[in-house]
């Protein structure tokens, strides 16, 4: 087994419960981690024989684009299409972080992170 990891992917959203935040958003960092079997693509140095990074990062634009309310949604919507569309993923971990949140201090990020495996809700 091995793990790919993406770190801070930067993305500006509009996600949040007030209505401000759907109008003017957010910038927003995304840390993805994915466990693979890797001895294949090891051997083989093919890029069909492991977990694209290409791919995960546009799984992430293409979520992170979808409004919610809660980062929780969020997350758990990009945990699902990493172990639905790719095979070879066995367990991922997503985080997802709001910068500078507007909750009245200064924070520097709020972060929600989950963790999937295959087969498990």
């Amino acid at each position: 087994m091995g793990i790919i990891k993406i770190k801070n992917i930067r993305i500006y959203a509009y996600h949040g419960c007030l209505v401000e935040e759907g109008k003017i958003g957010s910038d927003y960092r995304v840390d993805v981690s994915v466990k693979a079997d890797l001895s294949k693509s090891a051997k083989t140095d093919n890029l069909s024989d492991t977990v694209d990074y290409v791919y995960l990062n546009k799984i992430v634009k293409q979520e992170m684009a979808i409004r919610s309310k809660l980062l929780e949604e969020v997350v758990k919507r990009i945990l699902n299409r990493i172990l639905d569309e790719i095979p070879l993923a066995m367990k991922a971990t997503v985080a997802v972080s709001k910068l500078n949140p507007p909750i009245g201090g200064n924070v520097a990020m709020v972060t929600i992170e989950m963790t999937k495996s295959r087969g498990k809700s």
